[in-house]
Formats: structure tokens, sequence, C-alpha cells
């Protein structure tokens, strides 16, 4: 039986362990009984890897809709009524500000411009011309600055600041122009850490949030990079962070999943420890989450965020079962943590859905027997 795993392990070498190690998180150090290569996730009915969709955790087919007939046409009207038809305070909506603000982001990057090309993301340029008082379109621009900071720079560079700077400036303009609406303090948590707020700072903005939407799962997670060991905080912050946010959680608020991520936030680069993906803060921290999305609405935008990093520890913890059950809900988008993190998230996220197939197939898993 040795040998078998022995040879399993160099079999799976080019396959599983090289795409982890390149993520820097720690490698899957054990292989699951069955051969990810001999799994057929098609046999479940989930999708291709070329058919995922990296720019959302889950389905907004309004979101796409509009995306697509934004994109095609170069018209930002379609954005700016979606926007304005979305609750304020909803996740719907910062997510919706987040994904117009990255296509935009990303058209300017394919098509930087010049040469007589007008870059790309440039309806982007015009909402913002056209209609300087619209709230969505200021909140848009805000985030749009920052994914550019953090796409195109490097932090602590002079080109950096200047970028955060200028969406600073652009997240007052925004807040100015909807006072209820806690997302262009949401884009500022970004900004404070990028330009390294004094802690008496970051909390006058967090608590310019709690006043408008206490219980926004996006926010909290955008401040928990805040309190991170990496970041301005520490390790012991940032749990205590997320331990409280759980505590305070209303009945069906997703909330109760905070920990998860701040264990997801510390993981050591290489993992040493055997089972350390079954120890008792992961375990403690994965049953939460769990009991979250189980708890919460069927339609909360947030629960594919909490799913998505669910199957990351779900297939490193062995629990085959358990993983497959929340891919049956998420698959088809791969727009979320830990998948983003990768310079090709549909790939990442097809690896681990392959050994979640694989390893529970070889515990007698079969599509017959997988609850939808």
């Amino acid at each position: 039986m040795e040998i078998l795993l022995v040879l399993l392990g160099v079999v799976m070498i080019g396959f599983v362990v090289l795409p982890f190690l390149r993520r820097g998180r720690g490698g899957i150090t054990q292989v699951p009984a069955g051969h990810p290569d001999a799994a057929d996730p098609a046999g479940y009915g989930f999708a291709l890897e070329e058919e995922l969709d990296v720019r959302m955790p889950g389905p907004d087919q309004d979101l796409v809709d509009v995306l697509d007939l934004v994109q095609r046409t170069q018209d930002y009207r379609g954005a700016q009524q979606l926007l304005a038809g979305t609750d304020a305070t909803s996740e719907l909506r910062w997510q919706r500000v987040q994904a117009f603000a990255g296509a935009a982001s990303l058209e300017l990057a394919a098509r930087p411009g010049g040469a007589g090309e007008a870059p790309g993301g440039q309806w982007l340029r015009v909402w913002r011309a056209e209609v300087p008082k619209d709230a969505g379109g200021a909140a848009v621009h805000a985030e749009f600055l920052v994914q550019q900071a953090w796409r195109t720079a490097t932090p602590g560079t002079d080109e950096f600041r200047i970028i955060m700077e200028e969406a600073k400036a652009a997240c007052g303009q925004a807040a100015l122009l909807a006072p209820g609406d806690p997302v262009p303090y949401i884009v500022e948590l970004s900004v404070a850490r990028g330009l390294a707020y004094e802690r008496k700072d970051f909390e006058q903005v967090w608590l310019k949030i709690l006043d408008r939407a206490p219980a926004h799962m996006g926010a909290h997670l955008a401040a928990l990079h805040y309190w991170c060991e990496k970041w301005h905080g520490s390790r012991e912050l940032a749990y205590s962070f997320a331990e409280a946010a759980a505590a305070r959680a209303p009945q069906g608020s997703l909330l109760a999943a905070m920990p998860l991520f701040a264990v997801f936030e510390h993981l050591p680069e290489v993992n040493l420890v055997s089972g350390f993906y079954r120890s008792e803060v992961v375990t403690k921290a994965v049953h939460g989450a769990l009991h979250a999305v189980h708890a919460a609405r069927p339609d909360d935008p947030m629960a594919a965020h909490v799913r998505h990093l669910l199957v990351f520890f779900l297939v490193r913890g062995e629990r085959w079962a358990e993983a497959m059950t929340q891919l049956t809900h998420i698959d088809g988008h791969v727009g979320a943590l830990p998948w983003t993190l990768s310079p090709d998230p549909a790939a990442e996220f097809a690896v681990y859905r392959a050994l979640a197939v694989a390893g529970y197939e070889a515990n007698g898993g079969s599509p017959a027997t997988l609850p939808h």
C-alpha cells in the first residue's frame, strides 16, 4: 500500500504539486486515494475549465448582461441604470461596483491606447465626464483607481502612492454624492491599507461603515486585510476582529464565517505540520463557515465567497463529500478567494475540483450519490 501511495505521489507531481508551489501558500502534502486525472468532473454536471467565469464568485445574470452590453457598445448607461436600481447598502451593490471597476481596469490593461487607438475602459471616463454627480459612476471610478494601483504599481513606490491619493480623493467625492452609501468608505479601506493609515484614521472610516451597514460582509473582509500580520496588524488582531464579527453576527448572517478568512490570511507559506488542516483552529473555523452558509439566505450574494473558501479548506482537510456539496452550489464561477490569487484562477479551481472528485469517488462516491 505504501509503494502504491509513493507511485501515485510521483505521478501527481506535475499535476498537483507544482501549481500549489507556484501559489506560495503551502502545498498539499498528502495525495488523495484517487487520481484526479481519472476523475471526470463533467460527470457531475460541472462546467469545463474554459467555461468557468472568472469575473464573479457566483451568478448575477443582470450584471453579466449589463457588463456584456457595456463592453460591446462602450455605452455606460446600462451600468448606471443597474447601480441606480441596486440597494446602496446591499452586498450586491458592492460586488457590482467591483465588477464594473474591474472590467474597466482589465480593458485598459488589454488596450492601453496610443498610436491613434483609444484606451480600453473609455466608457468609464465618459460616464464620469457626462454625469459627474452620478453616485454610481463616482463609486466605480474610485474602485477603478484602487484596482489600478494594486495592479500596475508596487506598494511603497511614488507611483503607487500617487494613484492611491487620487483614489482617496475619489472616495471623498463619491461619499459626498451619496451620504448614506457605505461603498465609498469600503473602497477607502483598501486605500487605508495601501497608504498605511494610522489606526485611529482607519477606525474613523470603519465607524462610518458601521453607521451605514453594520453587518456588511464585504466591508468586514476588506477591513480584515488591514488587521492582518502582513499589513498593519498581527495574527492576534486579525483573529480578534474576525471572532468579534462572528460573535455579534445577526441570525442568518455570513459574518459567522469571518474566522475562516482570518485563518486563510495567516496560512504558513510552507506547511510542515501533518494534519494542520484538521487542527482545532481550522476545524472550528470551517464548522463556523459551514453553519453560516447553511443558515444564510439562499440568495445571499456573499454565500459564494464563503463556499469557495470552504472548498479550499475541505479539500485540504480531505473532507471530500463536504467539498463536493459546496461545489454543487458554486461551480461555474471562480471570481473569489482563494482562486483569484492565482495567475490562472480557473486552472487553480479546476485542480481542487478534480481532487475533490477523485477523493469522493475513492471513498465510494458517484454522481448518483451526490445530493444536489
